[in-house]
């Protein structure tokens, strides 16, 4: 999550958080792009690319809506894990965003707890979530939330397949 610049909104009166649904496309866009630029990252991503992987013919990510007052405030991104050597499947929370202005009302944690029960719906025994070693702010969200750190050994590989 990212650090408020000045910036409060009051509490909306109802928040509340679901699954994306079409219409929500174009904002959570926008919020992608504002957490790709606070880590200092060019995002890339479409609306056309969120439609393919949240609705198209194979699903590739789930993600959940915070919304108040009919604007989206915040989201969470959910990814597919698993553990072959346990048998264990799991959901990593790949994004948490919640927008300048409506952080510090408890809305992160409330996406955390939905991405939490959607991860058990679909018959997972873990959710995973990482953060920048030195974002010291994340790592006590994380910990307030029940999560347990596990230090990463080894390296990943990637290699471009198109």
């Amino acid at each position: 999550m990212t650090e408020d610049i000045d910036l409060t909104i009051p509490r909306p009166a109802v928040v509340t958080i679901r699954a994306a649904k079409p219409r929500d496309l174009p904002a959570l866009n926008e919020m992608i792009t504002l957490l790709a630029a606070h880590h200092g990252d060019a995002a890339q991503i479409t609306p056309e690319c969120l439609e393919r992987d949240l609705f198209g013919p194979l699903p590739w990510i789930h993600a959940l809506v915070a919304e108040a007052a009919g604007e989206l405030i915040g989201y969470a991104i959910l990814v597919p894990l698993y553990r072959a050597q346990e048998g264990k499947r799991g959901m990593d929370l790949h994004h948490l965003f919640v927008r300048n202005g409506h952080r510090g009302h408890g809305i992160g944690e409330h996406l955390v707890s939905r991405a939490r029960d959607h991860a058990r719906n679909a018959g997972c025994d873990y959710l995973s979530v990482a953060a920048a070693t030195g974002n010291f702010v994340a790592h006590r969200f994380y910990e307030h939330m029940d999560f347990k750190p596990q230090p990463v050994t080894g390296m990943r590989f990637l290699q471009a397949i198109a």
